[in-house]
């Protein structure tokens, strides 16, 4: 799914509940915002929980040693933040076509 599918399905979603009060531009924008607004809390270090979809989190790597795949000689590869995504219980237990209500009983 591309970012222009996902504004389509948000668009179709809202004109099925309240009408076509939005438009696909202005759909586009609110995406825009929502992305924009996740990255700029990874930027600045912070997490995002999205409470029944997941969370995103900084996880520092640590320096490790890995190899040149054309020379063979080892390089190292320094310590770096990367951005990781953590599903919500409810989300995996969707993946996997599970019911939610099994989980809670477990």
């Amino acid at each position: 799914m591309t970012k222009a599918d996902l504004v389509e399905q948000v668009t179709d979603a809202i004109a099925q509940t309240s009408g076509p009060m939005i438009s696909k531009k202005d759909c586009a924008r609110v995406v825009d915002s929502f992305l924009d607004a996740i990255k700029d809390a990874l930027k600045e270090q912070k997490n995002i929980e999205v409470r029944g979809f997941g969370t995103f989190k900084i996880r520092n790597r640590k320096t490790r040693m890995a190899r040149n795949p054309r020379t063979g000689a080892p390089v190292e590869v320094s310590a770096r933040p990367v951005p990781v995504f953590k599903p919500s219980k409810e989300l995996r237990a969707l993946v996997s076509e599970i019911d939610v209500s099994e989980l809670a009983d477990a």
